[in-house]
């Protein structure tokens, strides 16, 4: 297995992640669509013990389950860690030094979409999260 990494815009915060990418997503709510100023945010999952940082990184308790990263230089929004998925980082895809890596394999968060954003692909529409599709039975990825 290759080494996962990524930096912030500026390149002052750098991680790594000796972990596969554990899932893959295309999120809609209204939580990350605001952090990270978007219309919807592309994420990955790694193991969260497998994660390194490096560099100026700033932590935000964004609810009373949730800690989101930034750049403490430039702002740029990294990741985001829940209490529900303890084990886990959740990475934004466009902070990986090679974005190509990435393919997502669902949308999550579907109920919370923008109106005016159109999907022309084939992928799964969950209306809430992973833990939630998960309990209901639905194919996840």
């Amino acid at each position: 297995m290759s080494e996962l990494s990524g930096k912030c815009f500026c390149g002052a915060v750098k991680w790594r992640a000796s972990s596969k990418i554990l899932w893959a997503a295309l999120c809609h709510c209204e939580d990350c669509r605001r952090a990270a100023s978007s219309d919807y945010v592309s994420w990955f999952g790694v193991e969260k013990e497998a994660c390194e940082w490096e560099g100026p990184c700033i932590s935000y308790r964004s609810s009373k389950r949730v800690t989101r990263r930034f750049c403490g230089e430039c702002g740029s929004p990294l990741s985001f860690e829940t209490e529900v998925f303890p084990n886990e980082t959740h990475l934004y895809a466009t902070t990986l030094n090679d974005p190509t890596i990435y393919v997502p394999t669902a949308h999550i968060y579907w109920s919370e979409r923008l109106p005016w954003v159109r999907m022309a692909d084939e992928l799964p529409k969950h209306d809430k999260g992973l833990q939630n599709a998960a309990q209901k039975g639905e194919r996840l990825l």
